[in-house]
């Protein structure tokens, strides 16, 4: 299950009263990059999504939360997962090849107390240059593949059956520098992503 971004995007704009224009000066971005983002024309960056939702503001959790209620539900089919990365594609590789990361949410995170993320990085995948920040506890452990994790100044490569526990308000980022993709099971307490 995936959200249309500039869809939701657009609507959350207009329920706070904002224009584009107000919105991208909030946020600290290009008022051409809300447009498009907008119009689905470009798929904005984790970090560069992070930046203008922090200016409504709002989580990750809360901008994909789905609209149908979950009440009593303790189970979710591999289909019930909720897309909330806001682009698959983040870049292109050397030979033109599309570098996607998935980041598939378990039931609707802000109706909880801990949001659970399966999480996929074809290689080459980056969650951006710029490192982000998010209030909250991250923990998550590779369940293939491996990667390259920055928190603050310190960077390590985790492999299958590595874990990771770190408090979110530091600056970080996720890379796959490998050749294969790396699969990681995650949770992020409270709901911030």
């Amino acid at each position: 299950m995936s959200i249309d971004v500039g869809r939701r995007l657009r609507a959350v704009r207009i329920a706070q009263g904002l224009s584009q224009r107000q919105l991208a000066s909030r946020a600290g971005v290009t008022n051409s990059m809300i447009s498009l983002i907008e119009q689905n024309r470009t798929s904005p960056s984790i970090a560069s999504l992070k930046l203008i939702l922090d200016a409504v503001p709002m989580t990750f959790s809360e901008f994909f939360s789905i609209e149908k209620a979950e009440e009593g539900k303790f189970v979710f089919r591999s289909t019930d997962l909720i897309e909330v990365n806001p682009a698959t594609v983040v870049g292109t590789g050397p030979e033109g090849m599309s570098e996607a990361i998935s980041f598939r949410q378990v039931g609707d995170a802000s109706k909880h107390a801990l949001q659970m993320l399966h999480e996929r990085y074809e290689p080459g995948a980056d969650t951006g240059v710029e490192l982000y920040t998010h209030e909250a506890e991250e923990a998550g452990i590779v369940i293939s593949g491996e990667i390259e994790l920055t928190v603050g100044q310190a960077t390590e490569t985790l492999r299958a059956g590595d874990a990771y526990l770190f408090d979110s308000r530091l600056p970080h980022r996720f890379r796959n520098t490998a050749a294969e993709p790396c699969v990681i099971v995650s949770a992020c307490t409270p709901p911030s992503f």
